[in-house]
């Protein structure tokens, strides 16, 4: 009882308004465990956002194939593998979903097969090497990705009943900043103890310890007091894919929405530029590591003021995200370009455009989530996940053609016209109907 009550005094501060015990939008018998859920929650998001960080296909697992010897044309899979495979079957996951009133189980089995093919990768990096070692790297990232998508299903229909509507942007707000911090400290650690390229036991010790960030996130996720939920509708898998595909023809809304989330993709796809060019300016590990902390700066720091937002209005986070995202790539170039700054100084321009860029992708993140969970309810609120997350899955994966325009125009090219792509985004974003105000 006095864990309660102290979660119950945490839960209404956090929240700040006298009305903190409201419960809109979720099953009656689910309003007094409210508090108990919603930090259960931020917890089990924490801990597996940690451990992505820890896990980063860019950074951590680029290195692992190398090491091993794995052919370079591996390498070039990792990310469309981690982000897409997570994605594209959520049309058929979804389905059987459908038929369990309790979907917390599906988070925590998705939970354990992420943390087994962690293990998996230590093993098969610490036996084989080569090609064999790339490929069953590979192998295991497929199964993790698989995983994945169970997880991000389950997960926003269990916030859907557990955590009432104008609450939700805060959960994953406080989540995304609390792991943010995490990964801060994380970055600070390699910024001034970098490990050596042949110290195995220091990338080996990451992938176990990841495992075991998911393996306390299933521990803390079953705790969950889930109400049951419906479950019609959850017949053949494969009838009932194609039959939600016809959401984005029937329903316009839901429609211009993934449209949006597709343009807003500039915010996360335009980074990697932001480091190409930092690398004509200076090329030191310093560089590297200010990166990573301006990354995890920005998200401690701006991802709970997004989730409060959110809560009043998710459609006008999108909006001030996708502003500040597609405006801040031609004032860089132009400062790049124009400014004749000096060369310390000039160096130290991308680092804080990348935590502006930072800034704007938690907005992004966490204001389509908070959208997509209080646009629909029950079985809805899957289907819409599952269809918005496979048809991005498809387009990240088409996005591997932006390798061959880059070559033709550059990174900064790339900046303009990602940032072209994110302001008609934020343009349509303006035409979303509002959510939380149903």
């Amino acid at each position: 009882m006095a864990l309660e009550s102290r979660l119950d005094s945490l839960y209404s501060k956090i929240m700040n308004e006298e009305d903190a015990r409201v419960c809109k939008d979720i099953p009656d018998s689910a309003c007094s465990d409210v508090p108990q859920n919603f930090f259960l929650q931020v917890l089990a998001n924490t801990l597996t956002s940690l451990g992505d960080t820890l896990t980063n296909p860019k950074t951590t697992l680029a290195w692992l194939l190398g090491v091993v010897g794995a052919p370079v044309a591996l390498i070039a899979w990792l990310v469309p593998i981690r982000e897409s495979g997570s994605m594209l079957p959520q049309l058929l996951i979804a389905a059987w979903i459908r038929r369990l009133p309790y979907r917390r189980g599906v988070w925590v089995i998705g939970s354990l097969l992420q943390a087994l093919a962690l293990l998996a990768m230590g093993a098969v990096a610490w036996f084989f090497e080569g090609t064999l070692a790339g490929g069953l790297i590979i192998t295991c990232l497929i199964v993790f990705s698989l995983a994945r998508g169970l997880c991000s299903v389950a997960s926003k229909d269990v916030i859907g009943k557990t955590v009432p509507k104008t609450r939700r942007g805060r959960l994953n707000g406080l989540a995304t900043s609390l792991s943010g911090w995490l990964a801060l400290a994380f970055g600070v650690y390699c910024l001034f103890f970098p490990p050596s390229d042949d110290d195995m036991l220091f990338y080996a010790s990451l992938l176990v310890a990841s495992a075991l960030l998911w393996l306390a996130a299933a521990a803390v996720y079953r705790r969950i007091d889930e109400a049951p939920g419906a479950t019609e509708g959850g017949g053949n898998a494969f009838s009932h894919a194609l039959g939600n595909i016809s959401l984005l023809r029937d329903d316009a809304p839901f429609r211009r929405f993934v449209v949006t989330r597709a343009l807003l993709l500039c915010s996360a796809l335009s980074a990697p530029y932001y480091v190409v060019m930092a690398r004509d300016v200076e090329s030191g590990f310093g560089m590297l590591g200010a990166f990573l902390v301006a990354n995890g700066l920005a998200s401690s720091l701006s991802a709970g003021i997004w989730g409060r937002m959110s809560d009043a209005s998710s459609r006008q986070v999108l909006i001030r995200a996708a502003l500040l995202a597609s405006l801040l790539g031609p004032i860089v170039i132009a400062v790049d370009r124009w400014a004749n700054l000096p060369d310390a100084l000039h160096a130290w321009l991308f680092p804080l455009a990348f935590f502006v860029l930072g800034i704007a992708h938690a907005g992004v993140r966490v204001g389509r989530k908070t959208y997509v969970l209080d646009m629909a309810g029950g079985n809805k609120r899957t289907d819409y996940v599952s269809v918005s997350n496979s048809v991005i899955g498809l387009i990240l994966l088409a996005t591997g053609l932006f390798g061959l325009l880059s070559s033709l125009i550059g990174a900064a090219g790339m900046l303009l016209l990602l940032s072209g792509i994110g302001l008609l985004g934020a343009l349509l974003a303006v035409s979303l109907p509002e959510v939380q105000q149903d």
